[in-house]
């Protein structure tokens, strides 16, 4: 692999290669393709293999032959390689942020908690390693004695997006890697040299040759080629709720299993009796940090008439005073969106929302002059008087975009946070005990705050959405490793002798 820093305008592109079998190698056809830095779009971060099915048979090969001997390592073992992958991960946290803002975009402080969401998890799956497999239970019958084991599902397909470009790698590998699988890791197209990296650092922590394996390339034609490949018992997708029904189509056609993190349409309800500083601190945050970037973002406000002004005019003067750049530069507040076509999507949407007759605070436009002039940079958009049906009210934006919708009651509020397909994170603002216990039972979504914004999970609690923000599957905390494991009921019976 390829060790040399990100390539400025005039030099030569470092090339980075794929790891299959505990080897680097370049992808059957030799063919590249280039990520570039959204802060720059002249700056080439790195050349990487444009793989092929052929080179994703040659991943499975490899997890096929290094599955057995993964599985027979006592957990507690396999375990210890994750903690010296944390341990690894800590002493290159710097550099690793350094890569991800170039690639990636957002700033130094948000790529340094996406690397150290991947420590925490580390860590966390380490101590998994010595917790029990299973379940022991009272058996109906006398001299009979029931429980329950966990064993591997065998070789997991894991396929993840550009937004968090190790955590997101890792929460889904070490806890299948724990399980006993064989992982084949395929990073989006955007963010790929994290996912390598991580491989580099679990070679160094001693993973076994084989265990994972990471391919870049086109997700179109790889992603359904891994997906449909009947030698991959398992596929864990984050991304969006078009190709999560893909995958699932895919997957169902043989019945193997998948797990689906997929979009959002996040909503922050804000009552007349909250605490307006926490909600507009919460919500700039939640819309604004990482440029909207996140399936857990704020993309709608509902807030209730009484304090609807004060509070779009607070909101708007947060995001007006936020500053804009490079991630690298320490002072900047949001980055870039991941690249130029993300920038012409949010566009889109600002264009949607005057056409819906929805009306424009602050924002609505690309930054293109000066030192803006090469990147994806958009300047934070609000919109108010929205209604629910509106398109902008209902359809994943996945930029620096936020919707507020005006509401009468607690009442409404709920009904149009539950309004749309997605049921992903929900947060209320609220002084009143009673109501915010309402909402925990009334709001339709995995992910419930009261008086936080919709972003900020915890990595030791399970992490998915209703509808159509998932299919069910939890990831996170210790039901992590049981979405990578097959469970299996055991009966042993002992009757005495028969004289």
């Amino acid at each position: 692999m390829s060790v040399l820093p990100p390539t400025v305008p005039g030099e030569q592109a470092p090339v980075y290669l794929n790891f299959i079998g505990g080897k680097w190698r370049a992808a059957r056809s030799g063919e590249t393709f280039a990520s570039t830095n959204p802060a720059n779009t002249q700056e080439i971060i790195g050349l990487y293999p444009k793989s092929s099915p052929a080179d994703l048979e040659d991943a499975i090969d490899a997890a096929v032959k290094a599955q057995p001997g993964w599985a027979a390592t006592p957990a507690p073992e396999r375990g210890e390689i994750l903690l010296r992958t944390a341990l690894l991960l800590e002493q290159r946290k710097e550099e690793l942020a350094t890569l991800m803002t170039r690639e990636m975009g957002k700033i130094l402080r948000e790529t340094r908690g996406d690397v150290q969401i991947a420590i925490d998890v580390a860590k966390y799956m380490a101590g998994e390693g010595r917790r029990a497999e299973g379940h022991t239970y009272p058996s109906a019958s006398p001299n009979k004695f029931d429980m329950t084991v966990r064993q591997p599902l065998g070789i997991v397909g894991i396929i993840t997006p550009w937004n968090f470009p190790i955590a997101i790698p890792a929460w889904k590998t070490f806890p299948a890697l724990l399980a006993g699988n064989a992982v084949i890791l395929k990073p989006a197209s955007d963010t790929p040299l994290l996912s390598l990296k991580l491989a580099e650092i679990m070679q160094e922590a001693g993973l076994p040759d084989g265990a994972l394996n990471v391919i870049t390339g086109p997700g179109g034609s790889l992603g359904d080629a891994l997906a449909s490949n009947k030698r991959v018992n398992m596929i864990s997708l984050t991304g969006s709720t078009e190709v999560g029904r893909r995958v699932a189509e895919l997957c169902g056609r043989d019945l193997r299993r998948c797990s689906l993190e997929l979009g959002g349409k996040n909503a922050v309800i804000v009552l007349a009796d909250a605490d307006l500083s926490a909600a507009v601190e919460n919500v700039t945050l939640g819309a604004f940090g990482t440029t909207g970037q996140r399936c857990t973002a704020t993309s709608r406000v509902i807030v209730q008439r009484p304090v609807l002004n004060e509070f779009v005019e607070r909101l708007a003067a947060a995001a007006q005073k936020l500053i804009i750049g490079n991630g690298l530069n320490p002072s900047v507040e949001m980055g870039p969106l991941v690249n130029m076509g993300r920038q012409q999507a949010v566009h889109e949407y600002t264009q949607v929302g005057r056409q819906e007759g929805a009306q424009l605070v602050t924002g609505g436009e690309p930054l293109t002059e000066g030192e803006y002039r090469n990147g994806a940079f958009y300047r934070p958009t609000i919109f108010t008087e929205v209604t629910p049906g509106m398109r902008i009210a209902r359809e994943e934006v996945f930029g620096p975009f936020v919707s507020v919708i005006p509401v009468d009651s607690y009442e409404q509020a709920v009904q149009v946070a539950n309004s749309t397909e997605y049921g992903l994170s929900t947060s209320i603002f609220t002084e009143d005990v009673r109501i915010a216990f309402r909402a925990v039972r009334d709001i339709e979504s995995g992910l419930v705050y009261i008086n936080a914004g919709t972003t900020g999970s915890e990595i030791h609690l399970p992490f998915g959405g209703m509808k159509s923000s998932g299919n069910g599957h939890r990831e996170l905390g210790s039901v992590a490793v049981e979405e990578f494991s097959e469970t299996k009921s055991i009966y042993v019976l002992y009757p005495p002798r028969k004289a």
